[in-house]
């Protein structure tokens, strides 16, 4: 296991697995911070019930996109240029839950509730990260209270849906049956080899497997909590 811990002026001197992994898993981050943005914002926030929530749907993508600047800075600091994904089209992401549009309010709460919890999960690993420039971003306590923000306010607004009943409920239902494989499917292969190396290298915490078993816990009792169903774990995945 590697316990050294690096800053910029080291990553020449690594191993090439170290750099390749760090390249990539610093491309496919900058790329899921800035593509939330570009599934919502050109329908919910000028469609946004209030105004309240449209600002609040602003803040949030704001707070994305210097989310994604932060990534895209550590990234060209070792010579990843990932401007790039700002033009892509969202067909291409990296994550497969990045590659629609959003057009309703339901699906933007359940987005908040269950995809960016994923990224609060992904963040995570990188908490103490043998790559100081990297495990600072996410260690920044501000970085990691925006994220919780998105998800509460996403989760909260779930919870209002399902507490209405009828009609408000089945659509809010809908909306975690066409996310929650999503969800599940952010977290990549339960036995991915590349996950093995990330943790070898100390720059995941985690297997994909246990984040995933950690992630569907909690999500999960919250299903429970708002009298939601929770949907086939194995329908419409991808990865298991």
């Amino acid at each position: 296991m590697f316990n050294e811990k690096l800053e910029l002026k080291d990553f020449e001197k690594q191993d090439p697995e170290y750099q390749d992994l760090l390249r990539r898993v610093l491309a496919i981050q900058a790329d899921c911070e800035i593509g939330g943005p570009n599934l919502y914002v050109k329908d919910i926030l000028p469609n946004a019930p209030t105004k309240v929530d449209q600002l609040i749907v602003a803040r949030t993508a704001a707070e994305e996109m210097d989310h994604y600047r932060k990534m895209a800075k550590c990234a060209g600091d070792i010579g990843v240029d990932v401007s790039y994904v700002l033009s892509w089209p969202n067909q291409k992401r990296y994550v497969e839950a990045f590659r629609g549009q959003i057009t309703t309010w339901e699906d933007f709460a359940v987005f908040g509730f269950l995809i960016d919890r994923v990224g609060r999960y992904q963040l995570e690993e990188f908490i103490g990260a043998s790559y100081q420039p990297l495990a600072r971003i996410v260690e920044d306590p501000q970085v990691i209270r925006e994220e919780e923000g998105h998800i509460d306010f996403g989760t909260n607004k779930a919870a209002e849906f399902a507490a209405k009943g009828g009609e408000a409920k089945e659509r809010i239902q809908g909306a975690v049956d066409r996310w929650y494989a999503k969800g599940l499917d952010m977290f990549g292969r339960s036995e991915s080899k590349r996950s093995e190396r990330y943790m070898y290298w100390g720059l995941k915490r985690r297997t994909n497997g246990e984040a995933r078993r950690q992630y569907t816990e909690e999500v999960n009792g919250l299903l429970k909590q708002m009298g939601l169903q929770i949907p086939d774990p194995n329908k419409g995945r991808l990865y298991t």
